[in-house]
Formats: C-alpha cells, sequence, structure tokens
C-alpha cells in the first residue's frame, strides 16, 4: 500500500498493527523512492552524467525539509558548488510542487509516483528472492537518529528489512539540514500515533 503522507501514515500503520498484535517492524515500509528519483535525476543533470549511473541516498521523511538529499555521498563524484549543493536540495525537497504547479493544479507527479513504485516493489521482490545486496532508501522503525522512524538506507532481504543502515559521513550543510527536519518529522510521528489512538 502506498499512501500520503508517509511522516505519518507509516506511524499510523505501526500502531495499528500493534494493536492487532501483528506488528512486525521488518515487513513495514514508508516508500520514499521517489524523492531519491528526482535527487539522482536533479543530480546527473548537473554533473552532466547518465542518470542510470547515479546514486544519491535520500534520508529523514518524505515530505518538504523533512527530505534530506545526502549529494555529499553521491555518486559519480562532481564537483558542485556548495550553491548548486543548496539548489539541488530545495528542487528534490520543493519536487512534488514543481510538477503541480507545471500541470496548473490540474493533476500531480502520477508517472513518477508509478515508477517509483514500481522500483521500490521489484526491491523487495528481489529481496525476498534472496537477492544479496538490496539496498534502497526507506522510511522505517529506526534507531538511526532519536526518532522512532526515519528514512535512510535500508538492507532488504527475505525476513524484509534485514538492516537499516546509518547515515555515513555527513556534510556541515547536511547536519544542519538534519537538525532542521527532526522537529517536523517529529510532529509528523507523534501526529501520526495520536491519529491512530483516536479512531
Amino acid at each position: 500500500m502506498i499512501s500520503n503522507p508517509v511522516n505519518s501514515t507509516v506511524p499510523i500503520a505501526a500502531e495499528v498493527f500493534k494493536m492487532a498484535g501483528t506488528y512486525d517492524e521488518k515487513r513495514l515500509f514508508g516508500v520514499t523512492t521517489l524523492d531519491v528519483v528526482r535527487a539522482k535525476t536533479f543530480y546527473a543533470g548537473k554533473a552532466k552524467v547518465n542518470v542510470a549511473e547515479v546514486n544519491v541516498p535520500v534520508v529523514g521523511g518524505h515530505a518538504g525539509i523533512t527530505i534530506l538529499p545526502l549529494f555529499s555521498q553521491a555518486t559519480p563524484k562532481a564537483n558542485l558548488s556548495d550553491d548548486e549543493i543548496v539548489a539541488l536540495t530545495k528542487r528534490t525537497q520543493d519536487g512534488g510542487t514543481e510538477v503541480v504547479e507545471a500541470k496548473a493544479g490540474k493533476g500531480s507527479a502520477t508517472l513518477s509516483m508509478a515508477y517509483a513504485g514500481a522500483v521500490f516493489a521489484d526491491a523487495c521482490l528481489k529481496g525476498l528472492n534472496g537477492a544479496p545486496d538490496v539496498v534502497e532508501c526507506s522510511f522505517v522503525q529506526s534507531t538511526v537518529t532519536e526518532l522512532p522512524f526515519f528514512a535512510s538506507k535500508v538492507r532488504i532481504g527475505k525476513n524484509g528489512v534485514e538492516e537499516v543502515l546509518g547515515l555515513g559521513a555527513l556534510s556541515d550543510f547536511e547536519k544542519e539540514g538534519l537538525e532542521k527536519l527532526k522537529p517536523e518529522l517529529k510532529a509528523s510521528i507523534e501526529k501520526g500515533i495520536k491519529f491512530a489512538h483516536q479512531n
């Protein structure tokens, strides 16, 4: 099931499963692949490289400033200026709004959403089939930060989430972005948990 807002619906789903006694943290994924697709595409355009060869981890959440692309860890490496990184980060965060505005409010990013869903579903199927080293970014129960849910790289295997990977080395700009996103992401998570217990 792919539903928005991911930052609240994943905690809602977790609480509903907990109340039913069926919660398995390894099998609940928030799909944030669309943010990765956007970050890769925008980076490839600026770096003038083939997007198929690009990898950019995107961490945090799946809305506005909670989306934090880690361009310092992007491959292949490109010498982009600080201003370019700031602009690419903002564009990744605002990607959905950009599409809605381009369609003059008559639609959203349906094709890229479908593509991102297919990419993530394919990764899950590979993991379930025992393929080694299937790694995607996903919003999952996590101890990477003090927040109970967080998007980061996740190793997917036969049991679902086999391993939640750490953030790696962050640039100063990314460290600042991480601290800025935490209060907003925390509020969204708490909103979801509260909502689950009201209904």
